[in-house]
């Protein structure tokens, strides 16, 4: 049997390898390069299984990482990091400047990003001999839907876009998540048959969840801050943002909020306001190089996982042809989610014109979509969802995290406006 810290052990060894490896002569961005060397060592695992008759190999992997539990890690553990360090380092004011770009995006976005490829995922199964009830293709449409935060914030270190826009996407990822999570619930306990399907009761249950977390993370983001400006000792300051961190999350998983929501709202309040009225200038070197270092190596590990998930995927020819299918389906039903919102905020703001292409194509998708996907019962359409979302997820981190320097270049080769 392998102990948790043993199986925390590995990944941190494949990380710290495959990290080195990758920064020494492949030289690819690490979400990049960590995924694509997972997946190739997953589908090396299944290539030796194939040629050596008997092989247990990709089985014993599979086991490996059943264990590890990779929704329970990221949900209930690794995104209250991810969220609270990705958040810390967003400019409040550009943001705020962006504001209704981001709640535009963040709620109207998901929700019609939700429905677009629902209605599309039922259609295209049904077309090619899988057919999904159309209340289950809109569970998929919803955890589908949201960007990854910790993928988009890898992206925008890479590009050269106006502040207000990285500020705009940073929110959106860091806010649409929670939105898209409580969504996926809603959609999950109708299709499942445990709750009926209403728009009231849906409205409420979304109101109280991402509204109430809003609440919980002003308020504990403000103890945080107030806590900090009483005292100059920058180990307990650093330990009070882990107090948020972990104590602010569990207790929104407690009391039915959105842990993601409230730890991207105590994110924004300790990384702007706290920094600058209440920390001291060693405080805020410490506290801000400490969670730089956990969003790092959370970020390693979360997209080793990713890769090394593959090995997870079914093989069946016609379920990975859905999947592929899947991907053009998800980028025009982003492109829509996208463009619509921009339109209906363009008399308050203008994010200049990289901002349909910044936001269309950085919206990657990532380890929060594979979580949801794996939490869903074990069934024909879980088959299918899972393996689009992986197929989706590889495309979005490879492909458009690789290629989104090169697409703004070239589509807009006269500067970052």
């Amino acid at each position: 049997m392998i102990t948790p810290f043993d199986a925390a052990a590995i990944l941190i060894v494949l990380a710290a390898v495959l990290g080195f490896i990758n920064i020494r002569f492949l030289r690819l961005p690490q979400s990049i390069g960590l995924t694509v060397m997972g997946a190739v060592a997953s589908l090396l695992v299944v290539g030796i299984d194939r040629l050596l008759p008997g092989g247990n190999l990709s089985h014993d992997v599979a086991r490996f990482l059943d264990g590890i539990d990779f929704h329970r890690t990221l949900m209930n553990g690794m995104l209250s990091f991810l969220l609270f360090a990705g958040a810390l380092h967003v400019d409040w004011r550009e943001m705020h400047r962006g504001r209704w770009a981001v709640v535009a995006l963040s709620t109207a976005g998901v929700l019609l990003s939700t429905v677009l490829i629902g209605w599309g995922f039922h259609l295209l199964t049904g077309i090619l001999g899988h057919p999904v009830p159309l209340l289950w293709s809109l569970v998929f449409g919803a955890l589908i839907s949201p960007t990854d935060p910790v993928a988009v914030l890898d992206v925008l270190k890479r590009t050269d876009v106006t502040p207000t826009l990285e500020a705009t996407v940073a929110g959106e990822s860091l806010f649409n998540d929670g939105v898209a999570v409580v969504v996926f619930a809603i959609l999950l306990a109708a299709a499942s048959g445990s709750e009926a399907l209403s728009i009231g009761n849906a409205t409420l249950l979304f109101l109280q969840e991402a509204g109430g977390g809003v609440v919980l993370g002003l308020l504990v983001g403000w103890i945080a801050v107030q806590a900090m400006s009483r005292i100059d000792e920058y180990k307990v300051e650093v330990m009070i943002s882990l107090a948020v961190v972990m104590g602010g999350y569990a207790l929104a998983s407690r009391i039915g909020l959105s842990g993601p929501v409230a730890m991207a709202v105590a994110g924004l309040l300790i990384g702007n306001h706290g920094v600058a009225h209440a920390m001291s200038a060693t405080t805020r070197d410490y506290l801000l190089k400490f969670w730089s270092v956990i969003d790092d190596l959370l970020n390693a590990l979360l997209f080793l996982l990713i890769g090394l998930e593959v090995v997870t995927i079914p093989s069946e020819a016609s379920l990975l042809a859905i999947g592929a299918a899947t991907i053009p389906l998800v980028l025009l039903a982003r492109a829509a989610s996208v463009l619509v919102p921009l339109v209906a905020v363009k008399p308050f703001l203008s994010l200049g014109r990289r901002a349909p292409v910044t936001l269309i194509w950085g919206g990657m998708r990532g380890g929060i979509s594979v979580a949801l996907a794996l939490s869903l019962p074990h069934s024909a359409a879980r088959d299918l969802a899972l393996t689009a979302t992986y197929l989706v997820v590889l495309f979005s981190v490879i492909a458009q995290g690789g290629s989104i320097e090169r697409v703004l270049a070239a589509t807009y080769r006269d500067g970052p406006h």
